[in-house]
């Protein structure tokens, strides 16, 4: 018999092993790739093009009260399933977790993203995909990849769309910027979403979008509002009339929460009807309707979302940790889920909770 799941996580993350690029680019990209080194402060990792070290520990703070959580750390005392996917599974097992899809690192994927070398940021990025692919070959079944797609050209991303398809684990396409190489929309990239749908996967955007080399965080409270830039990119598909031409096309935007989206819609509408013929643009059906029907929202904590579930979408809602990250309950997440779904019927949290993902991710299948 297959498992039976009861909760899937629809957003968490790695924590890259010092060694991932250093031992997988080839031989002429190593001295370029990126690497962990010591400071007296704790590990950060260099990157070509990035002026300050990135360090790491708030990405891998999941369990710590929060006086514990700081940004400098010792690569060898964070928690081991960031990088062992064993661990991870027993660290799934205590929070009562039956699935997980994995996204890679903030920060250190934006200086991939960015790298403007079209055969260096190749050859990172499938050096990525590669160790994600393996980290989640220990257990398919639970495991899921969202691997990273190349934006440096079309023909580029539609290759390496085609080889992850095949490997291990893989469960959807995470775009950092846009595949023909920059953050403005062209419809060249519809070459990219046809081949996205015959593989039966979803689009992800993790946050935001970057074209730009990461820095040292300059905020006194990190990812305070996390949906600054989603409004943008979801406007950019769908002024685009891309689901006009792919009525296929799911996308996943994860970690922007969701109470927004119901005031987003109803803007959006109106904007469209008073300016929208005026500016020539034709659409099928209203923005709020294509919004409704490809978007999904990943969620860690949304009180205000779930109580306005139905004006959002009780079926483009999934529930998610950021395990290990700093907004991570691990491994109580269950109180959480107690809270936000006090008086929500049980067929409804159990769409949000695994229904959707496993609609978008199949596992076990």
């Amino acid at each position: 018999m297959g498992r039976r799941y009861q909760l899937i996580d629809a957003d968490t993350h790695v924590n890259e092993p010092p060694d991932l690029w250093a031992t997988r680019v080839p031989a002429k990209f190593r001295d370029r790739a990126p690497r962990m080194e010591r400071f007296p402060e704790g590990d950060a990792w260099v990157l070509e093009g990035v002026t300050d070290p990135i360090n790491f520990g708030l990405n891998a703070s999941a369990g710590m009260p929060p006086e514990q959580m700081k940004g400098w750390v010792r690569f060898e005392d964070i928690r081991r399933g960031g990088y062992d996917p064993a661990e991870r599974l027993k660290e799934m097992d205590q929070d009562l977790i039956d699935a997980a899809v994995l996204y890679p690192t903030p920060r250190l994927s934006h200086a991939v993203i960015a790298t403007p070398d079209p055969e260096f940021h190749l050859a990172q990025i499938q050096a990525y995909n590669d160790w994600l692919s393996e980290y989640c070959s220990h257990d398919v079944d639970r495991l899921g990849a969202i691997m990273m797609l190349p934006n440096r050209g079309v023909k580029m991303a539609i290759a390496e769309l085609e080889r992850v398809a095949s490997l291990p684990g893989t469960k959807g396409i995470m775009v950092g910027c846009w595949p023909h190489g920059d953050l403005e929309w062209e419809d060249s990239d519809d070459e990219v979403w046809r081949k996205l749908i015959e593989t039966k996967m979803a689009l992800h955007i993790h946050v935001s979008m970057t074209n730009e080399m990461p820095s040292a965080h300059k905020t006194k409270i990190v990812g305070d509002v996390r949906w600054y830039d989603a409004p943008k990119r979801i406007l950019q598909l769908v002024w685009s009339g891309v689901f006009d031409r792919l009525p296929e096309l799911e996308v996943v935007v994860a970690e922007v929460d969701a109470g927004w989206v119901p005031y987003f819609k109803e803007q959006i509408d109106d904007r469209y009807y008073r300016l929208g013929r005026g500016a020539g643009l034709k659409l099928e059906r209203p923005p709020s309707a294509y919004i409704e029907e490809h978007f999904n929202f990943t969620y860690i904590v949304d009180g205000y979302g779930v109580r306005h579930r139905h004006e959002i979408g009780v079926n483009r809602m999934l529930w998610s940790t950021d395990y290990p990250h700093v907004p991570s309950d691990w491994p109580h997440s269950w109180r959480r889920l107690e809270a936000d779904f006090s008086g929500v019927p049980r067929s409804e949290r159990e769409m949000m909770t695994v229904g959707n993902a496993q609609r978008l991710y199949r596992f076990g299948k």
